[in-house]
């Protein structure tokens, strides 16, 4: 019984170690235009909004047609310190489009996504 309740003790405290190590990282948390979303008209600019604080230095949007070619956009810029801005360099065509992150938090920790969204016609 003993050995159990040591083992089933080690067991949560591993968990709770992954949970926290888990946090430590920046998430894509919102997006405009959104994951998935269809647009009506071409948007402007890129927003993404990260679980974490950023360092722009180490930190790229890209957004490409899904058909290929990528899509000519300015340098991201830190709207607000968890958030990326992108402008777009011009009108996006309906179609299907890629947006490709990559950042590093705060805390140095990198990660990476990406995404799709439509430009309805």
């Amino acid at each position: 019984m003993r050995q159990s309740l040591k083992l089933l003790a080690a067991a949560a405290f591993a968990c709770v170690i992954a949970a926290t190590a888990a946090f430590a990282h920046a998430f894509l948390d919102t997006a405009s235009p959104g994951v998935g979303a269809t647009v009506s008209g071409s948007p402007s600019e890129l927003r993404l909004s990260f679980t974490q604080n950023l360092v722009l230095a180490f930190s790229g949007v890209q957004i490409s047609a899904a058909a290929g070619g990528q899509v000519p956009a300015g340098k991201p810029v830190l709207a607000a310190p968890n958030v990326l801005s992108v402008r777009l360099g011009h009108a996006l065509k309906p179609g299907a489009y890629v947006v490709s992150w990559h950042v590093v938090s705060i805390d140095t920790h990198p990660t990476s996504g990406t995404y799709h969204f439509t430009v309805a016609p």
